[in-house]
C-alpha cells in the first residue's frame, strides 16, 4: 500500500527491548554477517540511523537526504522559544532512552528568549492531564460531541459540535502556516523536553508533515468517534514500536497547543483553548488506553530476518522474512518495517500473502529516488539481514461472512495485498466472483503478472487483467468500468495515492456506496498532498 498510512507524530526511538520479557544481546551484529544463532531471536538489529508475497506503499514521504539537519528558518523559530528555565510550572523531567540511539546535537545556538506576550505564555504551558494507563475502549468521553441531541443522525449528519467548530477554525487559520507551526512544534518540544530528542528521527523532514497531516485527520472526524477511536486505537499500539510511554504525552500536548496559540491568534480564545485541551487530552487517553491493552498481547515489535531476496526488476524486490516469534496478521493488512541501515525510519508495507503456515511474511518494495527505506531493502538487503517490524494494523480485509464478489484494483506493487486477498478467498473454500485488475504504467512493470495468471488458473471463480496505461485507451481504474456493472460488488484499492483518490470516485460512481470500498490509505484522502 502506501507510505503515508495512518501516521501521527511519532517519536522513533528504539526502546531496549520489545515490550516481551525475551532477553537480547547487547552487541550489533553487522549487515549481512553470519549469526551466531540459528534464529533472529539471537541477531538483533544494527542500531545505526514521511512494492506473490506483501507490498509497499509507496516510498514517497521517504524524500529527505540522509543526516538533513534542520535549516536557518528552524533556528531562527527555535531562538523565539522559552528554555527548560523559563518553565515555572513545568519541572524538569528525565526520560529514558536507548543509549545506542545517537543523534546530532540540537542546531539552536542561540540562547531561548522567554515568551513575548501573555498568551503566549499561558497557552504554552496549558496543562493536558493524562492518565497512565487503564485501559478502556470505544470512547471519547472528553469532547463536547453532544450526540445525544441528535440520536436519530449519523456522524456525518450532525450539526458540528461546539468543540468541533473551534478547532476546525483553529486547523483553518493555521493551515497556510503549517510548516511554521509544526516546526515551532519541535523546536518547542526540543528546547524544553531535550530528554524526548533521541526519540524521533535525526532528520524531521517528513516528521513536520506528518503532524499537520495528523491534525487535520482528527479535526476531520473530531464529532465521528467510531472512525476517530479506531483510527486513534490503531496509532496508539503503533506507537509502541517507538518507545512511546504515557508520560510523553503531556509534554507534547503542551508544546502543541503552545505552537497553534501562537499562529491562531485571530481565532484563539480561552473556549478554542479549553476545547483543544479536551481534544488532545481524550485523543492521547485513547492511544495509551490502546497500548496498554495491546502490551498483554502482543510485544512492541518483532525482529525477523530476511531468508530470500528476489529482485523481479532493477528497482523492484519480493523480500521475505522469517520473524522470530509468531506474527499473527490478516490478508489485506500492512505493517512498519526498519531496516539496519537506518534506525528510527519506519516505512509501511502490506502483506503480499495470505498467513503462512511456515509463519514467513514477504513483502514487495518498489525502490524509489532518495528512498532510504526502499532502496536499502531493494539494494542492500541480503539473506541473513535482520530487520525489525512493527504490528500488523489495516483493515482491507475480505467479509467472509457475505458471498458478494470482489472487485480489486492493484496498481504497481499495489497488486501485492491483492494477491493476499486471492489466496485468503481460496483458504476459505468460497467460490465467490472476484475481479482483479492489475494496473501498471508499462509492460515492463508487470511484475506479477505470471503469478496472477497461476491464480487465475487454479481458481476458476477470479478473472486477472492487466491495464498497461501505455496501451490503454481508458485511464486505469476508469477502463475498469467498461466490465461492469459493479454495483453488486465489494471493492478493494491498493496503490499510488493519486490511484486511490480517482479510484474511490469512480467506484462510487459505479453504484458502489463508500462502505464497501475499503483502502488503506485514508491519510492521503483526508489531506491532498
Amino acid at each position: 500500500m502506501f507510505e503515508a498510512r495512518h501516521t501521527m507524530d511519532a517519536p522513533t526511538g528504539m526502546p531496549a527491548d520489545n515490550g516481551t520479557s525475551r532477553s537480547r544481546p547487547t552487541e550489533p551484529r553487522p549487515v549481512g554477517s553470519p549469526g551466531t544463532g540459528t534464529s533472529p531471536a539471537a541477531r538483533p538489529a544494527t542500531e545505526t540511523d514521511p512494492s506473490a508475497e506483501a507490498t509497499a506503499p509507496p516510498d514517497a514521504s521517504d524524500t529527505a537526504p540522509p543526516g538533513t539537519e534542520f535549516g536557518r528558518e528552524k533556528a531562527t523559530i527555535a531562538e523565539e522559544i522559552p528554555g527548560p528555565a523559563d518553565q515555572v510550572q513545568s519541572p524538569t523531567r528525565t526520560y529514558e532512552t536507548d543509549p545506542l540511539a545517537q543523534t546530532p546535537p540540537l542546531p539552536w545556538s542561540t540562547p531561548a528568549q522567554p515568551p513575548t506576550t501573555p498568551d503566549e505564555t499561558s497557552s504554552a504551558r496549558a496543562r493536558v492531564p493524562v492518565r497512565r494507563s487503564s485501559p478502556r475502549q470505544g470512547t471519547l468521553p472528553a469532547l463536547d460531541t453532544t450526540p445525544s441531541l441528535f440520536p436519530g443522525l449519523s456522524p456525518r449528519d450532525r450539526p458540528p459540535s461546539p468543540d468541533a467548530v473551534r478547532i476546525r477554525r483553529t486547523m483553518a487559520e493555521v493551515a497556510p502556516v503549517g510548516e511554521k507551526v509544526t516546526s515551532y512544534f519541535y523546536a518547542l518540544l526540543f528546547v524544553r523536553h531535550p530528554g524526548l530528542r533521541p526519540l524521533f528521527p535525526a532528520s524531521m523532514d517528513v516528521q513536520r508533515d506528518r503532524l499537520l497531516r495528523a491534525l487535520l485527520t482528527a479535526a476531520e472526524h473530531i464529532d465521528n468517534p467510531p472512525v476517530l477511536v479506531d483510527h486513534l486505537q490503531n496509532l496508539g499500539r503503533g506507537h509502541r514500536k517507538y518507545g512511546t510511554r504515557a508520560e510523553h504525552y503531556p509534554a507534547i500536548g503542551e508544546c502543541l497547543i503552545g505552537a497553534l496559540s501562537k499562529y491562531a491568534s485571530g481565532s484563539w480564545d480561552r473556549e478554542t483553548e479549553a476545547a483543544w485541551v479536551r481534544a488532545y487530552t481524550t485523543i492521547s487517553q485513547v492511544m495509551i488506553d490502546a497500548a496498554a491493552a495491546d502490551e498483554l498481547r502482543a510485544p512492541a515489535w518483532w525482529f525477523a530476518e530476511v531468508v530470500s531476496h528476489d529482485l523481479r526488476t532493477p528497482d523492484v524486490a519480493v523480500v521475505t522474512v522469517r520473524p522470530d516469534q509468531p506474527y499473527p496478521f490478516l490478508a489485506g493488512q500492512y505493517t512498519s518495517l526498519e531496516t539496519p541501515w537506518w534506525p528510527r525510519i519506519w516505512r509501511h508495507y502490506s502483506f503480499a500473502s495470505a498467513p503462512r503456515s511456515d509463519g514467513l511474511l514477504s513483502f514487495h518494495v518498489k525502490a524509489v529516488p532518495a528512498g532510504w527505506v526502499s532502496n536499502a531493502l531493494v539494494h542492500r538487503a541480503h539473506p541473513g539481514d535482520v530487520i525489525r517490524l512493527g504490528p500488523p494494523t489495516g483493515s482491507m480485509t475480505v467479509d467472509h461472512t457475505t458471498d458478494s464478489g470482489l472487485l480489486c484494483l492493484g496498481g504497481g506493487t499495489g497488486i501485492a495485498p491483492i494477491k493476499a486477498l486471492v489466496e485468503d478467498v481460496a483458504e476459505h473454500g468460497a467460490r465467490r466472483s472476484m475481479e482483479v485488475f492489475y494496473g501498471a504504467r508499462t509492460d515492463h512493470d508487470l511484475y506479477a503478472i505470471d503469478t496472477m495468471l497461476r491464480l487465475q488458473q487454479s481458481h476458476p471463480w477470479l478473472s486477472v487483467r492487466a491495464v498497461v496505461d501505455q496501451r490503454a485507451r481508458l485511464r486505469f481504474p476508469d477502463a475498469v468500468r467498461a466490465y461492469g456493472p459493479w454495483h453488486d460488488y465489494d471493492a478493494y484499492l491498493s496503490g499510488p495515492p493519486g490511484m486511490i483518490r480517482s479510484g474511490v470516485d469512480t467506484l462510487r460512481s459505479f453504484g458502489i456506496p463508500s462502505e464497501r470500498i475499503r483502502h488503506d490509505s485514508v491519510e492521503e484522502l483526508v489531506l491532498p498532498q
